[in-house]
């Protein structure tokens, strides 16, 4: 299948770069189906800022900061990134949901939107649980 050049408008700066038909016939060979969506200066610095991110928060996955609910039994940190580096999406903080801990009773905040379904637990008591 032959391919021709595309001009392709990069989402985070808005300039325009050249998809080449030789870059399409690579990305078709790898099995690749999606187009780039981002100019080569723009890739690069998306992913010197991601590697370096991965170096800094990802071991801390939990924020020690007073940043948790009152009643002092502590929830998940607000930290952004965490998540091991496969490529996750950070867009800023952790939205946070409020919750009570089905084993203690406190008010904590998780970082998922409790249906009610399964109990959820504070920090602690997670812990606990896991032991």
């Amino acid at each position: 299948m032959p391919y021709e050049d595309k001009t392709i408008v990069c989402v985070d700066c808005g300039a325009e770069f050249v998809f080449t038909a030789a870059e399409q016939q690579q990305f078709a060979d790898k099995g690749f189906t999606n187009h780039p969506k981002r100019c080569k200066a723009c890739r690069e610095a998306r992913k010197s800022q991601k590697s370096s991110g991965n170096r800094e928060g990802a071991a801390n996955t939990f924020s020690s900061t007073p940043e948790r609910s009152s009643g002092g039994r502590g929830g998940y940190g607000r930290g952004g990134g965490g998540g091991g580096g496969r490529g996750g999406f950070s867009s800023g903080p952790r939205q946070m949901f409020p919750a009570t801990c089905a084993q203690c009773g406190q008010q904590t905040e998780v970082p998922f939107k409790p249906t009610g379904s399964r109990p959820v637990y504070c920090r602690e008591c997670f812990q606990q649980q896991k032991a």
